[in-house]
């Protein structure tokens, strides 16, 4: 990738093109993101930044954080996220900012899920719902026979309840709607993963 920014989720609106068409958007919180840390081929075998978001108090913190921040000399940040980039020309202490991207681009955001506890099959897999009539009932959401007379058990990797969401996901080939570099502020086009006040990484799209 060629750069990346850490962002957090604000929610949806919607903005009109130049023809007046409707055009829905996930508005982001996207930096200011401090430096870091700088890796390099000579000294980890790569090239990445290791990019700091959002203010945070000092007693959040542990004594290894803080010893991490104050050997870099930057300000302490509650998000730390690393990327590997192509083109690790900034330094430690420098930020990026939004206006790395543009209006018109493509990206992938990353980000978690909401997370909706332990669920039924029917909801976490969309599986058939098991007929309510015939003398079937009364059962209520359940999915149907889970294996067969032979071998007399259920394979494994079979679709069954448990826990649902919470989970990373990447969207890929976003397009940029709008950027605000005043309020650092980026609208993509579409939904992406997470809930209100989520955090999303923002890189380049990597297939576009």
């Amino acid at each position: 990738m060629k750069k990346a920014i850490i962002g957090k989720k604000i929610g949806m609106t919607q903005i009109f093109d130049d023809f007046g068409n409707v055009i829905p958007v996930t508005v982001i919180e996207a930096g200011p993101c401090v430096v870091a840390q700088k890796k390099t081929v000579e000294k980890d075998g790569y090239d990445a930044l290791q990019l700091g978001f959002q203010e945070v108090k000092e007693k959040h913190l542990n004594k290894a954080e803080k010893g991490h921040f104050a050997a870099a000399n930057v300000p302490m940040k509650k998000h730390l996220k690393e990327f590997r980039l192509d083109d690790c020309s900034a330094n430690v202490g420098d930020f990026i900012t939004v206006d790395t991207f543009a209006a018109g681009e493509k990206v992938d955001v990353t980000g978690t899920t909401k997370g909706r506890g332990y669920t039924g099959a029917i909801k976490r897999w969309n599986l058939h719902l098991l007929g309510k009539t015939h003398g079937i009932g009364p059962i209520h959401r359940q999915s149907g026979s889970m294996g067969v007379i032979d071998p007399a058990r259920i394979f494994k990797n079979k679709k069954m309840a448990g826990q649902y969401g919470n989970e990373q996901v990447t969207i890929l080939n976003l397009n940029v709607a709008k950027i605000d570099a005043e309020n650092n502020l980026i609208a993509v086009r579409g939904a992406i993963p997470g809930a209100k006040g989520g955090i999303v990484f923002i890189r380049d799209s990597v297939k576009a």
